[in-house]
């Protein structure tokens, strides 16, 4: 699963810089995952329903990619976005893991978590405007989380991404990027964890002054 090699062939052919990208994946083996990725940008576009109306400008649509790559444990899918993350420059790699929004005394929040992290728009049901979706499967994915719970993991790229500009950190080279291997490894995924689980890759040696 070479989720950085996906990715950089997606920067290419949009030549936008990236906000985010975040990897989902139902709490069941061997289901597919979910790749997302977050422009940053801007299109004038007008609303469906009125043709004639003003153009305006929209936030360009995100991307969402499938991956049917085989697998047995989360580790294969997390060393692929650490890989990533780590290459790409990032931070930090958030990694939530949530139950079911189908459990008993689940609230309406983790639900709208659930239905977020597959992409799917739930302030405008059936409106698929804000992403451009090559994941045929992402309504049978959302609808297995839903049952058994799913795991997110999201980092913010230095490298052909919105905060080349504002990064400060002393592990990258000069286009945002690092040389590989990523030196941190997956964590062991037990029960859903309360809290997120944080992989830190930057650090400052130097003394900032004000």
């Amino acid at each position: 699963m070479n989720m950085l090699a996906t990715i950089l062939e997606q920067i290419s052919g949009m030549r936008l810089p990236l906000y985010a990208v975040t990897v989902t994946v139902p709490r069941w083996p061997d289901t597919p995952a979910l790749l997302m990725l977050h422009w940053h940008g801007f299109r004038k576009a007008r609303h469906y329903a009125q043709p004639h109306a003003p153009l305006h400008e929209q936030s360009i649509p995100g991307s969402a990619l499938q991956f049917n790559t085989r697998w047995t444990r989360f580790d294969d899918i997390e060393a692929s976005v650490l890989d990533a993350a780590w290459q790409l420059g990032a931070w930090d790699i958030e990694r939530r893991d949530r139950r079911g929004c189908n459990t008993i005394g689940a609230s309406e929040q983790e639900a709208l978590e659930c239905r977020q992290a597959f992409g799917d728009n739930p302030f405008m049901p059936g409106d698929e405007d804000h992403l451009v979706s090559e994941a045929p499967d992402r309504g049978d994915m959302m609808a297995l989380a839903a049952r058994k719970g799913y795991v997110k993991w999201q980092f913010r790229p230095v490298r052909d991404g919105v905060w080349r500009s504002v990064a400060e950190d002393d592990t990258l080279a000069a286009d945002g990027s690092r040389e590989p291997p990523c030196p941190l490894s997956p964590r062991e995924l037990t029960e859903p964890e309360c809290a997120p689980v944080i992989y830190r890759f930057g650090r400052i040696e130097r003394l900032i002054l004000p």
